[in-house]
């Protein structure tokens, strides 16, 4: 019987995985696509020396950490004496020419950088993730494509890829060290290939030390890998999933159609204590608030960490829900350290932020045409509970605040010395996304009476700038604005 074997396509590259470490990489030229090549090399812990006249920032730093030898010249022949690979970055085609054809009579695997005809090899797009590296090559036809289809393949790699690499290569290493004889190695890798294949790829990212002496123990006694239990701890980390919402600005129609979707799956919701009694009425599942007040929050927090954990070990889908976006001024990545240092990667799924969506709920733009083109957003209070640093006023810039309501004469006080103008705007937008939402305005001079006049509604930001009566009637009035602009105008 004729076996038929398959013809080569040809017009390929040959793509390997090249050790580059501790090995000579020859950079002639100081721009940013010698900054590019330079990184790639420095990335694979290969010794780089960078010929060239000028550097830009980005090499000078790393002259500057000593992360890279530099000539401060011209290229000369003598310099790929000492290289192991040459990669050309010049706008001169003729020099990157010269060189590339001085390396080939060396046989010095070289790179000319948009001269495709003179290189040995090509870059490609790589994605990485710890010992995870996937390149996509186009043969240098289409780099820009060859960038897109690598976005798609990382997107769909599974959570914990390269964590799980990691993981296997110390497992790995620990049976090869128990078991070295060459004649074992048909049975360390049948073994392995068995617990690589059947395991999830998120338990396997999961595994600790214990896990890892655990499985060790098993290969020694030769257990199915399929059948190993480790027992209580390895449960914390499998099964379980973590989603960090944003319940946005409090309206249930507000959130996001994944934020909705998480909610109706997980089996415990950890909630802000700020999260609005609307969008709780849309959980079906258990709800633990946390009980964050003065003085106490650190408690608080610690024990719907644990509650969090406790329901992770036991497999649950647990969310975390936050109010407004979890990663402004909520403290969310914080959250997923936390969970992180535990075995638990957090699903992001972020929410509208107040800072943004409650001006404009509230009839107030944070950008208009003519009036103001670049938006500021501070916390009322830095780490330490004092005011924040506010730079001098810019009047094309709008202000927000956030979670200073309380300490509004403070702020507006701090406001008149950084140049802000007493006639300047100031909205003070209350419970946005809310049934009762509120619109409060005055400026830098009177807000502070007004809100002592009419009272305060929590929670509540404050707006400072020309943009705040830009949909009101009273912004015709503003000197700063061209009335053909406005458009519609609401009736305060």
């Amino acid at each position: 019987m004729t076996e038929t074997f398959r013809d080569p396509q040809g017009g390929g590259s040959l793509i390997v995985a090249w050790q580059a470490k501790a090995k000579t990489v020859l950079v002639v030229g100081g721009g940013t696509v010698a900054a590019g090549r330079v990184f790639n090399a420095l990335d694979a812990d290969a010794n780089v020396t960078v010929v060239a006249p000028k550097l830009c920032a980005e090499l000078q730093h790393r002259v500057s950490k000593a992360q890279i030898t530099w000539h401060e010249r011209a290229f000369e022949d003598a310099d790929v004496d000492a290289a192991d690979m040459v990669l050309t970055a010049l706008s001169d085609v003729q020099e990157s020419r010269r060189i590339a054809q001085l390396c080939r009579h060396k046989r010095i695997p070289v790179n000319a950088a948009d001269i495709n005809e003179l290189c040995d090899f090509w870059f490609m797009s790589t994605h990485r993730d710890h010992s995870v590296q996937i390149a996509v090559s186009t043969n240098s036809r289409a780099p820009r494509l060859a960038n897109r289809i690598r976005r798609q393949v990382a997107a769909g790699l599974p959570r914990g890829m390269g964590l799980a690499v990691e993981q296997i290569g110390r497992l790995r290493r620990r049976i090869r060290e128990a078991d070295p004889e060459p004649a074992s190695s048909r049975r360390r890798m049948a073994w392995l290939a068995q617990l690589c294949d059947y395991w999830p790829i998120e338990q396997l990212a999961a595994l600790d030390s214990d896990n890892i002496d655990s499985l060790l123990d098993a290969y020694v006694r030769q257990d199915d890998p399929t059948a190993v239990s480790l027992g209580a701890r390895a449960g914390e980390h499998s099964g379980g999933r973590l989603v960090l919402v944003g319940a946005g600005v409090g309206d249930p129609e507000l959130l996001t159609v994944r934020a909705q979707r998480a909610l109706r799956e997980a089996d415990l919701v950890l909630a802000d204590k700020l999260i609005p009694e609307p969008v709780l009425r849309t959980i079906a599942c258990e709800i633990y608030t946390a009980r964050k007040f003065p003085g106490a929050a650190n408690e608080a927090q610690d024990e719907l960490n644990r509650r969090g954990l406790d329901a992770l070990a036991r497999g649950k889908t647990v969310v975390r829900l936050k109010q407004g976006d979890p990663f402004v001024y909520g403290r969310g990545a914080e959250e997923v350290l936390f969970f992180r240092q535990h075995g638990h990667e957090a699903e992001i799924i972020p929410g509208l932020s107040s800072a943004v969506a409650g001006p404009g709920l509230c009839g107030v733009p944070l950008t208009h045409r003519g009036v103001a083109d670049q938006v500021l957003v501070l916390s009322g209070a830095d780490r330490n509970g004092g005011l924040p640093l506010v730079p001098p006023f810019l009047a094309t810039r709008t202000l927000v605040v956030l979670m200073a309501i309380a300490r509004l004469a403070q702020v507006v006080e701090l406001l008149a010395t950084t140049g802000h103008p007493p006639d300047l705007p100031v909205a003070i937008v209350e419970r946005a996304g809310c049934a009762d939402q509120r619109t409060v305005r005055g400026t830098i001079a009177t807000i502070v009476d007004v809100v002592e006049r009419v009272g305060h509604n929590a929670p509540g930001l404050i707006v400072v700038g020309h943009t705040v009566n830009v949909l009101s009637d009273a912004a015709i009035q503003d000197r700063y604005l061209d009335s053909s602009m406005l458009g519609l105008h609401s009736v305060e």
